[in-house]
């Protein structure tokens, strides 16, 4: 067969010269990748070497890092070098990491090695969507990613730029400039690249600053490649918080259900107290006590006695079954979850959440809010006709739901997604009025309901108890399946009634406690609970 291609002659055009320097920037929307990139080629075209920058966008919020690249080199006798455009995994120099587990991810592509790569990596976690999401701990593990850091790079700069950024009033590029300039992985002078910063013309102050904190954190050896405390969860996805100059005067309303309550005891709760030292065993007092302070806060004093009363029949049913051998484990659990079931997500809390001081001071603190800022919030509400029926009372809601015609017009009129600026008066009052109606939720359908799944609960708990102590444990720790209101709620009580239904097929078993954990944790880190059916499945094959 006869070959027609034509072939070139390839011989080289000269000696080889050099190689480039090669940077990769792994960072996430907001914190300055672009800019930091820009310097970095500004700074060695000052210099008078050829630099060339690239970029491959992820996903933004946090389900996708940008990767920049950045190659820099000395012309040769006037002649421009070509530059590549995509970072090869074995040829990286420099890998600048914004967040602790893009290290990790850079490390997986290959773009670390310990013959030539240092890296420059901030260790605080800022949690990815699936993360977020899971319906239980759904953290990633963070040391294999401290583990490896030390055996795959040549050379590691390892400590909280983020931190150190806010502190000095700027943002993380600054700081990974800083240290950048520090590690000498450049052969630039720190003058060279503070007169880059003061080019910029916008936030100079700041950007030195946090760029000399840094430079000083990596020339004292103060580096550390374990990870710092992971940040929280920015405020709940159903707000949206803006920022402005002009004023604007009114309140501003915070978002849903995750924020963080204090509560600190008062004179009020001092005969709850007395009475919770003496009815419980001093294993459980701690757990108790706060799980009394969250039941009082989320109502009442007298769904705190109610609360007490509970909690003294579990104990004197864990002493019968011999708690004492086993730390009263059953009580301190019965404490702990028996609090979350009695302050559920309804309506009333929802309402109240977001119209609470501590929550607003919590989105000013970490939005950053200025003197002469007026903070403002959009809430994301969606009600459906479930929420808004259960607040009526029982007997109402009850006949409203025996006539679907009714309930169905209703609920097209209810179950629509909208936009509510809380941040002016009159849905800040709708708010805050909604949520003091606390008086009305002890008669309301979502209360009726809520006790009558707390009841069965325990009762299954306890009656388990008897039989295999460890079993009852689990069977408590179940009703962390639960949580939030609309949606999720539903699909949390789905999930448990599922693993519950399972759990009383096994009981009878000598092993029945490790599958009860196994199912319940199937369902805590499966959201389609694809994995729980299959554990299901499991199950029944030897029952």
């Amino acid at each position: 067969m006869k070959d027609d291609t034509i072939r070139l002659p390839l011989a080289p055009a000269g000696p080889a010269t050099e190689r480039p320097i090669s940077l990769a920037i792994v960072a996430m929307g907001g914190q300055g990748g672009g800019v930091l990139t820009d310097w970095i080629v500004q700074l060695a075209e000052a210099q008078g070497w050829e630099a060339q920058s690239t970029s491959v966008p992820g996903v933004a919020q946090r389900t996708g890092a940008t990767i920049y690249y950045v190659e820099m080199m000395p012309m040769l006798d006037g002649r421009k070098p070509i530059l590549a455009q995509m970072p090869t995994p074995g040829d990286v120099d420099v890998v600048i990491a914004s967040e602790f587990m893009e290290a990790g991810r850079s490390i997986l592509r290959g773009l670390i090695t310990p013959d030539r790569t240092t890296l420059i990596a901030s260790n605080h976690r800022s949690l990815s969507v699936t993360e977020k999401i899971a319906p239980g701990e759904g953290i990633a593990d963070s040391s294999a990613v401290s583990s490896a850091i030390g055996v795959v790079a040549k050379r590691e700069i390892v400590f909280n730029m983020d931190d150190l950024a806010v502190r000095n009033g700027s943002v993380i590029s600054s700081a990974m400039f800083g240290a950048l300039a520090a590690s000498g992985a450049l052969p630039f002078e720190r003058e060279q690249y503070l007169g880059i910063i003061r080019e910029g013309g916008k936030g100079v102050d700041a950007s030195i600053r946090t760029f000399e904190a840094a430079f000083r954190r990596v020339g004292s050896g103060e580096t550390a490649v374990v990870p710092a405390a992971t940040d929280l969860p920015s405020p709940a996805p159903s707000s949206a918080v803006t920022a402005a100059s002009p004023p604007n005067l009114g309140p501003s309303a915070p978002s849903a259900s995750s924020t963080p309550l204090t509560f600190e005891p008062d004179a009020r709760l001092k005969p709850l107290l007395a009475r919770l030292s003496t009815i419980l065993p001093a294993e459980a007092q701690s757990m108790a006590r706060a799980g009394l302070c969250k039941v009082v806060d989320y109502q009442d004093l007298d769904y705190g006695s109610e609360y007490l009363d509970i909690l003294e029949t579990i104990a004197k049913e864990d002493e019968r079954a011999s708690g004492a051998d086993h730390g009263f484990a059953f009580t301190v659990n019965a404490a702990k979850y028996l609090a979350n079931a009695m302050c559920y997500d309804d309506v009333i809390r929802v309402a109240d959440l977001k119209t609470r001081m501590q929550r607003r001071d919590r989105i000013e603190k970490e939005i950053g809010l200025r003197d002469g800022q007026v903070m403002a919030t959009t809430e994301f509400m969606h009600p459906r006709m479930e929420e808004v029926n259960g607040l009526l009372p029982a007997g109402i809601g009850r006949w409203i739901e025996a006539h679907p015609r009714l309930y169905g017009w209703l609920d097209r009129r209810i179950n629509k997604g909208r936009r509510i600026r809380t941040y002016s008066l009159p849905w800040f009052l709708v708010l805050y009025v909604t949520g003091g109606m606390r008086f009305l939720r002890r008669g309301s359908l979502r209360h009726q309901v809520e006790v009558a799944h707390r009841d069965a609960w325990l009762a299954t708990a306890t009656r388990m108890l008897g039989r295999n102590y460890q079993l009852g444990v689990e069977v408590l720790q179940c009703q962390r399946l639960i949580k939030g209101y609309s949606d999720t709620h539903a699909r949390g009580h789905s999930k448990f009634d599922k693993v519950l239904a399972t759990i009383k097929l096994l009981e009878a078993r000598s092993d029945a406690a490790d599958w009860a954990r196994r199912l319940r944790d199937a369902a805590i880190k499966d959201g389609t609970q694809k994995q729980l059916d299959s554990t299901i499945a499991t199950v029944k094959t030897f029952l």
